[in-house]
């Protein structure tokens, strides 16, 4: 069917069965797989496409942009809502052209140049989605909006304009739970460390 992979053997892990389970927001499919060892095993995927991220920052007066916004998974997990990176789904859109578009449409930022970080699997055990992450200078200027998230979409986004210090603090103190936007504070702080 698809997506083999070299096992420690040399043999190829192999999805031999596919049924779909749930046709919704996202799609949930069960999967018979053929490992290298020989077993057919269960597993699950779900395909929920991929994703771009930016952690945008003000080199002058030393702040980034983030966002928060109730999660179904924090909620069940009764977690005050996480800081995140501005973020979106890509649906088919070029990563820059998209990631313009969401830190407008969420925060209310124009971005120009954008620094690439790196591609990433969400939930590689179970999830097709991959995150395509930037690091974005702005200025006071640029906040020409509210945000806050897509008219009718019912996001409820906050938009938090925060130091840097005090995100570098939430890094180190492992307070920073939201995996794209970990990756990105830290991105930031390897790649400027003057700003901090």
């Amino acid at each position: 069917m698809s997506g083999a992979s070299p096992g420690a053997n040399g043999q190829s892990a192999q999805i031999v069965g596919r049924t779909l389970v749930y046709d919704g927001w996202y799609r949930l499919h069960r999967l018979e797989v053929a490992m290298p060892d020989g077993a057919r095993v269960e597993r699950h995927l779900l395909d929920n496409g991929s994703a771009v991220a930016v952690l945008p920052y003000d080199p002058v007066r030393r702040t980034c942009m983030v966002i928060t916004q109730p999660r179904a998974a924090v909620l069940e997990a009764g977690e005050a809502p996480l800081i995140e990176a501005i973020a979106g789904a890509l649906d088919g859109i070029d990563p820059a052209a998209r990631i313009r578009e969401e830190a407008m449409e969420e925060a209310g930022l124009r971005l120009d140049a954008l620094e690439p970080v790196c591609k990433m699997w969400s939930l590689p055990p179970i999830s097709t989605e991959r995150i395509d992450l930037f690091l974005a200078r702005y200025a006071a200027t640029d906040r020409v909006g509210a945000g806050g998230g897509a008219e009718g979409e019912h996001e409820c986004i906050t938009v938090i304009e925060m130091g840097l210090d005090a995100l570098r603090d939430l890094v180190v103190a492992g307070r920073l739970s939201d995996a794209k936007t970990l990756i990105l504070a830290q991105a930031l702080m390897l790649r400027h460390p003057d700003l901090f």
